[in-house]
């Protein structure tokens, strides 16, 4: 039986952690919850996940961005999918979701979310990612 996939959550929100911990693992997967980045970093250290869920805003409002580039500038990390999530829209005014491609590769993710995302499209996103990765793997 394969080693279930280690999904990566890092939120200060603790509601949000717990909410997409159980649907996460509901759906197979092995959790890992971080509050910040620096701890995140620390633990993959360690563990490299299969895949990131991060906030964008946490202790700065692109917290989420700066955590992002240090996975792709990681030699052993850079190509963990990152998915950033965020309220910072709703709560700022702010808009920084990305348009194309390019704009999301710069945010150095690939994926992007308005907070609240449904759980399923988290998911469905969650798995469309790591079947591209595991395809990559196999070639």
């Amino acid at each position: 039986k394969p080693k279930p996939h280690i999904i990566m959550l890092v939120d200060d929100d603790p509601d949000f952690l717990e909410m997409n911990q159980h649907i996460l693992e509901g759906a197979g997967y092995a959790v890992q919850c971080c509050a910040d980045p620096q701890t995140a970093l620390q633990k993959m250290a360690g563990q490299r996940p299969s895949l990131v869920v991060t906030d964008l805003m946490m202790k700065s409002l692109d917290a989420g961005f700066s955590f992002a580039r240090q996975i792709k500038q990681h030699a052993r990390l850079k190509d963990v999918p990152v998915v950033i999530v965020t309220a910072v829209s709703s709560q700022r005014g702010f808009d920084f979701r990305p348009r194309t491609a390019d704009e999301l590769a710069a945010m150095c993710a690939d994926a992007f979310f308005e907070k609240p995302v449904a759980p399923e499209t988290l998911l469905n996103k969650v798995r469309e990612l790591l079947k591209s990765r595991d395809e990559e793997v196999k070639t």
